[in-house]
């Protein structure tokens, strides 16, 4: 008795829930919105496609109940897609914290075997095939935005979510599923730039280093990354940013009011800089505090700190008092900001939140409401952190989708 599948969305875990599907001998459509598959997928680890992490942990994933995703990212882990891509022809480069990369640091490469593979498998990929509507009977009907109808014995939804809609993801998914009895969590943009309060952003915009950034509410911290953090005309960006992100909209969507504490050097705590700091100026006695600045941080933080601090950029350093010195060492240890907001969806990389993981069974993501219905990736309330995390999640639900359906 043949076993019928229709796909709906050629992202990540749509290809690989059509591969797995059609080598366990389903016949399998694939149906792509866009004019071909994988859209998103060119643009992942800047193009480079940062396809899993060596260090995967339950702590890097998120969502009201995380733990859902344990039994797929242990069934089909890091090693398990190392493996499936080495056999598809990708050769694996380990990076910095445990990303990985194909070789030819191409995403374009990863994209490249999942269609040769597709195609060699006998899967059927129709494109320009946006899904409006899907409903079933003795059998699931799938209709498409043109009027074509297709039938099937089961369907994997692996549109993806609402972050970065040029890609295709436009939250249809969502929209489909509701109709079909599911509910969804709160869904907001996740890994994405945040904008910050003050009128400094276009003075400091394009200044990067190296640091410390932490969310804050009520002067308790919640989240705090480090690495390259970019200021911008609008706030701030950079990885750290991103992987904080989720936190400060969390938040911020809950009407809590959260600050950004920027660390920009922070080799020292904010003593020690203090203790520095009386030394070099007395080292620098001769010059005022703007000059005496030059060396210590990136030149064009200068004045807006200094501004920030109400100093006089001419006075001389050596008459400078002991309390702004410290104030001086406070904020270049942690400067403050309040969060006022985010990029939004065309700048997100993810999907925070989703499809209740109460209503998908976790072992086969086979939904409880509806038999034959399958779903995966970014639909589902569960995300992960930068670093190759969230396509191992897209790899992860397909494989168990595929396997199972």
């Amino acid at each position: 008795m043949s076993n019928r599948i229709i796909v709906v969305g050629g992202g990540a875990a749509g290809m690989m829930a059509a591969i797995v599907a059609k080598r366990k001998g389903a016949i399998v459509t694939l149906l792509e919105r866009n004019d071909r598959v994988g859209k998103k997928l060119l643009t992942t680890g800047n193009g480079r496609c940062n396809y899993t992490n060596l260090n995967l942990s339950m702590d890097n994933y998120h969502g009201i109940n995380s733990s859902f995703s344990e039994f797929g990212l242990t069934e089909f882990n890091q090693n398990d897609t190392i493996d499936f891509f080495e056999k598809l022809g990708i050769s694996p480069a380990n990076e910095d914290n445990g990303k990985v990369f194909p070789l030819s640091f191409q995403a374009s490469s990863i994209l490249d075997v999942l269609r040769y593979e597709l195609e060699y498998q006998g899967v059927e990929l129709i494109t320009n095939a946006y899904v409006v509507d899907i409903s079933k009977k003795d059998k699931f009907i799938v209709k498409l935005k043109d009027g074509k109808v297709f039938t099937s014995d089961k369907v994997i939804m692996a549109t993806g979510g609402m972050a970065m809609p040029a890609s295709g993801s436009d939250g249809n998914g969502y929209s489909i599923l509701k109709k079909l009895g599911h509910t969804t969590t709160d869904i907001f943009p996740g890994l994405v730039q945040l904008k910050l309060e003050g009128n400094i952003f276009k003075q400091i915009n394009g200044v990067k280093f190296i640091g410390t950034a932490g969310i804050y509410h009520k002067d308790n911290l919640i989240a705090k990354d480090r690495g390259d953090i970019l200021f911008t005309d609008y706030g701030i960006s950079g990885p750290p940013i991103l992987q904080i992100s989720r936190k400060a909209i969390e938040y911020t969507n809950n009407g809590k009011d959260v600050e950004l504490k920027v660390s920009i050097i922070d080799t020292m705590t904010s003593k020690d800089l203090y203790e520095y700091l009386i030394k070099r100026f007395t080292n620098l006695w001769m010059k005022d505090l703007e000059e005496s600045l030059i060396g210590l941080i990136n030149k064009r933080l200068i004045l807006p700190v200094i501004k920030q601090l109400d100093l006089d950029k001419s006075q001389n350093v050596a008459n400078i008092s002991n309390d702004d010195i410290l104030r001086l060492a406070d904020l270049l240890t942690s400067w403050s900001f309040k969060v006022t907001g985010n990029r939004g969806w065309g700048q997100a990389q993810i999907t925070a939140g989703g499809i209740n993981t109460n209503e998908i069974n976790s072992k086969t993501m086979e939904s409880k409401l509806i038999k034959g219905l399958y779903i995966v990736g970014e639909l589902i309330d569960i995300d992960g952190d930068c670093g190759g995390f969230n396509l191992q999640w897209a790899w992860s639900s397909g494989y168990i989708a595929g396997i199972n359906s």
